[in-house]
């Protein structure tokens, strides 16, 4: 059961609607219950059981949203900066609402696959470090790869005096490469080229938990996720 207020209901799934605007919305008679005018703004409702519409049309109730947004570099993953544009400044208005956040952190000079969502419970179980949720990076570098990268990636690169788990190398060019990290240490992929002498001069996740970053999003863009993706993340 998933029981709650009308008022939060509605701000909790219309794009920029605060509770004050939905209580507006519930005196003006625009919102009804199971085809009957709306009581009050705390009247109880449960959205999986009860037909909610507003302005006659609808409500199309998601308990969670699942977002997967193209970062360009410059933007800070976080809900608020003072400084610098956030991931959440680039979502358009029709996928924002309360509750958002990114599930996990990507440099501010690193691009590519964020995940943002309001689903507390699976962000934990994909950034806790138990799950090893693979997640894919294309990388370019300074120097040449060298011989062995491949095999020091696979055998474990010791950062901070602690090995980090298995990582698959492989090669796309000369300085460039394809990384699956089971991990997210501080500053990770930077760190474990550095101890091989090497500097990464461009990063980019292109996938989470077998989940591709959509070639059709560009920089900046974002659309949900399809109910296959969700799937694969839910699985892990």
């Amino acid at each position: 059961m998933s029981v709650q207020r009308l008022d939060k209901l509605l701000s909790s799934q219309i794009p920029e609607l605060s509770r004050k605007d939905a209580r507006e919305l519930i005196k003006r008679g625009e919102v009804s219950v199971n085809g009957a005018p709306a009581a009050s703004p705390v009247q109880k409702v449960d959205p999986e059981r009860d037909s909610v519409s507003v302005g006659g049309r609808e409500l199309g109730y998601k308990k969670h949203l699942y977002i997967m947004l193209n970062k360009p570099a410059g933007v800070v993953c976080a809900t608020r900066d003072g400084l610098s544009p956030t991931v959440m400044n680039l979502l358009p208005p029709s996928l924002r609402r309360s509750g958002l956040f990114p599930a996990g952190r990507l440099d501010k000079d690193t691009t590519g696959f964020v995940l943002i969502t309001d689903d507390g419970a699976l962000a934990h179980r994909i950034l806790s470090p138990r799950s090893h949720v693979p997640k894919k990076y294309e990388v370019t570098l300074r120097d040449p790869i060298s011989p062995d990268s491949e095999r020091r990636f696979s055998e474990g690169i010791v950062l901070g005096g602690e090995p980090t788990l298995p990582a698959e190398l492989k090669k796309l060019g000369e300085r460039s490469c394809e990384l699956i990290l089971h991990e997210g240490k501080y500053h990770q992929i930077k760190r474990m080229f550095s101890a091989l002498g090497n500097e990464v001069t461009a990063l980019r996740r292109v996938g989470i938990a077998g989940i591709k970053l959509d070639p059709g999003l560009e920089e900046g863009q974002a659309r949900e996720l399809t109910e296959g993706e969700l799937n694969k993340l839910i699985k892990g």
